[in-house]
């Protein structure tokens, strides 16, 4: 089944072109903060998702009925009760993950990735488009989570995925692997400087991943236009 075109371009923009952690710079806070472990990392990202879907389509859903004057704080408003439901849901369900993210949860809120999409785009669609933009948002901004986790985690402890029980409940302890062992943790990965460190490399790859697209694509150009030349000659 061929995906809609608009839907595309969504799915295009949020999981790369302008992808809210690597891209646009947003919620650089808990981003840098808790990925210290995948499983942290997994847990914000997760909730992230959920407040952005919900709160997406919301904000579309009743984007007729709100003044213009008082939109951003209805915007958080409705922002601050979906944080509210995630952190209720974490502290009931996943206790020890909640207590681990702290005072990180709640900053969602602040979450400039969250308003600005609530802002740009949920504002003026309808729910589908925005409850898709919300999705691939928050998945984009989940997978630059867990990247930037997943690096910090092997470096800092040579292990992935520990404290998945945390998450999953006492089975998943058996999810944790050990990449190398380590006699004590390497502190520069575990530690803020190490997360901006780090960002910066994934900024950077990002980059010339682009600029090597961006190289190609002109010379298909070129063997294009060729190609029309021999064949008018002709």
């Amino acid at each position: 089944m061929k995906m809609n075109p608009e839907y595309k371009e969504l799915a295009w923009q949020g999981l790369w072109k302008n992808n809210p952690g690597i891209v646009q710079l947003l919620g650089l806070c808990p981003l840098l903060a808790v990925t210290s472990t995948v499983v942290n990392a997994l847990g914000l990202g997760v909730a992230t998702l959920f407040v952005l879907i919900c709160s997406n389509a919301t904000v579309s859903a009743i984007r007729h009925w709100v003044p213009k004057e008082i939109r951003i704080p209805i915007f958080v408003l409705i922002i601050a009760a979906f944080v509210t439901c995630v952190q209720l849901l974490m502290n009931a369900f996943t206790y020890n993950l909640y207590q681990s993210l702290g005072i990180f949860l709640p900053l969602i809120v602040t979450n400039c990735a969250i308003i600005g999409r609530a802002e740009a785009y949920a504002s003026k669609n309808p729910v589908a488009q925005a409850s898709f933009d919300g999705l691939m948002m928050g998945l984009g901004f989940l997978a630059v989570l867990v990247f930037l986790g997943a690096i910090r985690e092997v470096l800092g402890q040579g292990t992935l995925f520990d404290g998945a029980n945390l998450l999953l409940g006492p089975w998943a302890t058996q999810l944790k692997i050990e990449v190398y062992q380590l006699d004590s943790q390497f502190l520069l990965a575990m530690l803020p400087p190490g997360a901006f460190i780090a960002m910066g490399f994934l900024i950077a790859g990002k980059n010339f991943i682009d600029s090597r697209i961006a190289q190609a694509k002109p010379k298909k150009l070129d063997k294009a236009i060729e190609r029309v030349r021999v064949n008018f000659e002709n």
